[in-house]
């Protein structure tokens, strides 16, 4: 015979296990819908996200034992992050272009849950990389979030924005560059690559070039379509990617679609370097 107790539990065991699969939904039809874009997509795709989200939330007595049976929230394994504001520095208009396309470049991204190495490609990107530089050197990246992770049909983490929400921006908009690299083979971007964010809604051409800060690092391959400018790949860091990744995202936030990382991921510091 089963106890009451324990039928109890069994009862709210279920109940969890239907909350997280409403949640797994949740997160997989917001994927399909708002897949590495920036703020504009972000901001139309807001109110069916939130229909999404919401499910899970209504149904009375049974949202309230969902919740009672909630799991405590998943550890952070990262660090503190370094005394700093994020930027709120913006500009008019692109930098001038100032990168040597002949040479090397290396990124240095210290972030509170360990270090990550970009080499960076400005002979197929010079815009993106000539930007990506100037904004490290403004410090524009310092004490900013990594504010979006996913990790389910794509395996990607989202930094580059100060905000914090999707929506931050330096001011201008980037040219999509190496849309043709053939690294891009059958619509997958591979594990390792480094591409930038951007508001293209894969149907009005007024909505390409339009990259900007946001950029995402790519840590198993990802079936995307070719749209992103990549202009880099991780060259150290992998296994800190993968930690981040292990510990999880939140359900997408009502307001942006965001699946937010439970690690508190921060860039402490950018730095790039030319050799």
């Amino acid at each position: 015979m089963v106890s009451k107790d324990q039928r109890r539990r069994q009862l709210a065991r279920e109940k969890f296990e239907r909350q997280q699969e409403r949640r797994s939904v949740a997160q997989r039809k917001a994927k399909r819908r708002n897949v590495i874009v920036a703020s504009a997509v972000a901001v139309a795709l807001a109110a069916g996200v939130a229909a999404y989200a919401s499910a899970g939330l209504t149904g009375g007595d049974e949202a309230a034992s969902d919740q009672a049976a909630a799991p405590p929230a998943p550890k952070n394994p990262c660090g503190t992050p370094a005394k700093g504001a994020p930027s709120k520095k913006t500009w008019k208009k692109e930098p001038a272009m100032s990168v040597d396309t002949s040479a090397s470049y290396a990124a240095k991204l210290s972030t509170t849950c360990g270090t990550i190495e970009l080499k960076l490609d400005p002979g197929k990107a010079p815009h993106t990389v000539n930007s990506f530089a100037f904004l490290a050197a403004q410090g524009y990246f310092d004490h900013s979030k990594c504010h979006r992770l996913v990790d389910a049909g794509i395996h990607v983490l989202q930094c580059g924005d100060p905000t914090a929400t999707g929506s931050g921006t330096p001011g201008y908009r980037l040219p999509d560059e190496n849309l043709k690299d053939p690294r891009l083979k059958g619509g997958v971007y591979p594990a390792g690559t480094v591409a930038m964010a951007n508001s293209y809604d894969g149907k009005d051409e007024k909505t390409r070039n339009s990259g900007g800060s946001q950029f995402f690092l790519v840590f198993q391959d990802s079936q995307l379509p070719p749209n992103y400018t990549p202009f880099g790949t991780i060259t150290g860091g992998m296994d800190v990617l993968r930690k981040i990744a292990d510990a999880g995202a939140t359900s997408p936030d009502p307001q942006t679609g965001n699946t937010a990382p439970h690690a508190n991921v921060v860039i402490d510091k950018a730095a790039v370097t030319k050799s």
